[in-house]
């Protein structure tokens, strides 16, 4: 009897233990639909959304009601005349202009007024019309500049040299040292920025705004003044920082050929207002930016090849 018992009772155990693991399986089942569920969800969340930003000077208007939706991983541009508000709209982002209407929303936080302290800590960074490069610096120490956000090591510490900042230094160089790499500067890295050509501080530039694997790069111009090889090399990086970190592109640019051959969507400023906003194909044939902006004198473009 007790054999026949202890292996009933085992039978039970057994049965009971493949009950648990039955349901594990399936509540596993339902944590990996629902773990994808919100991944498909975070995927559909613009990194960039502008909802109704206005901003004026002393009464004039620089940008009138702005609504723009800006998807992870996209390289989307930003043009129009002179004078059109392009380049209030990236400092409303960055907040360095507050507006005096309207919402940015970086992912998940929304902002009256983007906190420029903050800026890198929800993954923005920026690049300017004009290099603000240190030229008394190496290119190396110029790209590790970029991460000074990240030090909690305080000057003290630093000056000591204690752990924690030798652990951040080397941190930040082996960073820097990618970036470098990845922008194919690793000839120049030791050498002064103040003695470079134009073309390749663009890219120190670059690799200082990437060093610190940004969610979002805004870029004013980043291929004004360069030749046109530069040109190409430049944009064939931008293309690849998008498709190796993920990052999100925001770009100001003149170039027509380059706009059309690099970016996914366009949107078309006009005296403060969105007048359009697609693919380059849409873009191109619409006859209001035709009219305001690409005229005749434009119809001879073609597209950068990258």
């Amino acid at each position: 009897m007790s054999l026949v018992a202890t292996a009933g009772g085992d039978a039970l155990i057994v049965a009971r233990a493949r009950e648990r693991a039955t349901e594990a399986s399936r509540v596993a089942r339902e944590t990996s639909r629902a773990t994808d569920a919100v991944r498909v969800a975070d995927a559909g969340v613009p990194v960039l959304t502008l909802q109704g930003i206005s901003l004026s000077f002393g009464g004039v208007t620089a940008l009138d009601g702005i609504d723009l939706a800006v998807a992870k991983g996209e390289i989307r541009a930003i043009i129009g005349p002179n004078g059109a508000g392009k380049s209030s709209l990236l400092n409303v982002v960055s907040g360095l202009y507050r507006p005096d209407r309207g919402v940015v929303q970086l992912g998940s936080e929304r902002f009256r007024h983007v906190p420029t302290a903050r800026l890198a800590a929800v993954g923005v960074a920026r690049t300017f019309q004009n290099l603000a490069l240190f030229k008394g610096l190496p290119v190396l120490d110029n790209v590790v500049m970029g991460l000074v956000h990240r030090r909690r090591a305080g000057f003290v510490r630093q000056i000591l040299s204690t752990p924690q900042a030798r652990r951040e230094e080397a941190e930040a160089r082996a960073a820097a040292e990618e970036a470098i790499t990845f922008l194919h500067l690793d000839a120049v890295k030791h050498q002064l920025a103040g003695g470079l050509p134009y073309g390749i501080l663009k890219r120190v530039e670059l690799a200082r705004a990437l060093v610190a694997r940004p969610q979002l790069l805004l870029l004013d111009e980043p291929l004004a003044g360069v030749t046109l090889a530069e040109k190409r090399e430049l944009a064939a990086h931008l293309r690849n920082a998008r498709d190796a970190y993920g990052t999100t592109i925001v770009l100001i640019e003149h170039d027509i050929g380059v706009v059309m051959g690099l970016s996914d969507r366009i949107a078309v400023l006009d005296y403060g207002r969105k007048i359009a906003d697609g693919t380059p194909d849409e873009v191109r044939s619409c006859q209001a930016v035709i009219d305001a902006y690409l005229g005749v004198a434009h119809e001879g473009e073609t597209e950068l090849v990258i």
